[in-house]
């Protein structure tokens, strides 16, 4: 040793590569699942568990199933044990339904054109070094007005009641409608939540604190059934336009009180240093304290949206099908009575990964704006 650190003047000793052990799919491994003699017995417990779980589990939903079949009795007659598998052609035969709803048919490819724009939309909002980026979110921010254009006609296209929109659709316009505006009018409210003016204040406070403290489901109600007596004889609102309207505001009213946190991690030093430098309101809320409260506030503002996604569920109750609401009305078919775990199991995924999507999303961009390194 003292011989080879003698062959090197001082400063001149090469890098040498670190021990296989700490690096790679081992280095993860050993740092990630086997660090603590807890985390290795953890670890065991849960590949145990994973491997009694998923063997049959991958069968009945798999290798078993039956893909084929015209009614619950045919698919059972196909399994070597009835209701010892899944049953996915009921799904596979219902899966338009699921996707448009009772939107009509020849009609159709305007929902696959906005799905396909939808994610034209998402893109430019979620990934920053994509070129052209500035064009993107302006086009990002006429997307809803363009969707709407699209699925309810107008101007050169049939017109489409709402009412025929259903399942899988009508929970992305109530979803992606919720989450595109609730987002700036609760960054307002916060913001006017802790304004100097005493009237914009109070009226704030107001109807933030009167929507936290009203349920989603008692609003939808009154958005269905009891917002017309308001309104001028002969005026006719839309049940979807009123039910956009509520669940927009309602996410608006959480996602002010997560904004007003982040608002109030900001030292006080940050706003006197714009002030210092001449800044208008405005240009410092913008430049300064907006950007570094938003940042904060990033996991309560995607937790919010994931339970605006999920409620969207609520619509069942006033009468609209969404995805869930598809799933109950087809059980009621003699035909296919009796497979709710198909149903309900195709329902759970696809919010799952809807919800998981933005999770891991959240996760991402916490990292790439943490500068506190």
């Amino acid at each position: 040793m003292v011989d080879a650190a003698q062959s090197y003047e001082a400063g001149q000793h090469p890098d040498m590569p670190p021990p296989r052990s700490e690096v790679g799919v081992l280095g993860w491994v050993k740092h990630n699942l086997f660090s603590t003699p807890l985390n290795a017995a953890l670890t065991i417990l849960a590949v145990w568990f994973l491997w009694i779980l998923l063997p049959p589990l991958i069968d009945w939903m798999f290798l078993d199933a039956v893909w084929t079949a015209d009614s619950r009795k045919e698919c059972w007659a196909k399994m070597e044990e009835p209701e010892g598998a899944a049953c996915w052609a009921f799904i596979r035969g219902r899966f338009q339904l699921f996707v448009y709803g009772f939107y009509p048919h020849d009609s159709r490819w305007r929902v696959n054109l906005s799905f396909i724009l939808l994610v034209m939309a998402i893109v430019p909002v979620l990934y920053d070094k994509m070129p052209g980026r500035k064009f993107g979110l302006w086009y990002a921010m006429a997307f809803p007005f363009i969707a709407g254009w699209l699925l309810v006609g107008g101007l050169g296209l049939q017109a489409i009641d709402t009412d025929q929109f259903g399942g899988i659709l009508l929970t992305l316009v109530i979803g992606v409608t919720g989450i595109s505006f609730s987002l700036p009018i609760g960054v307002l409210l916060a913001l006017g939540r802790r304004s100097s003016m005493p009237v914009l204040r109070i009226l704030c406070v107001l109807f933030i604190e009167f929507i936290r403290g009203v349920p989603l489901i008692a609003l939808l109600f009154i958005a269905s059934s009891m917002l017309n007596f308001f309104l001028p004889p002969g005026t006719v609102f839309d049940l979807l336009l009123r039910v956009l309207i509520m669940v927009t505001l309602f996410s608006a009213a959480y996602i002010a009180e997560v904004v007003r946190g982040g608002l109030q991690a900001i030292p006080r030093g940050q706003i006197e240093a714009a002030d210092s430098l001449g800044l208008t309101y405005m240009k410092a809320q913008a430049l300064i304290v907006l950007p570094q409260a938003l940042k904060i506030s990033i996991p309560g503002i995607v937790n919010t949206f994931i339970g605006l996604f999920k409620d969207t569920t609520l619509v069942l109750i006033i009468g609209m099908l969404d995805p869930l609401g598809i799933g109950r009305a087809s059980l009621a078919d003699a035909v296919w009575a009796g497979l709710a775990r198909e149903v309900y199991l195709f329902i759970a995924l696809f919010f799952f990964i809807c919800c998981f999507s933005m999770s891991r999303y959240s996760l991402y961009l916490e990292k790439k704006l943490h500068t506190g390194h």
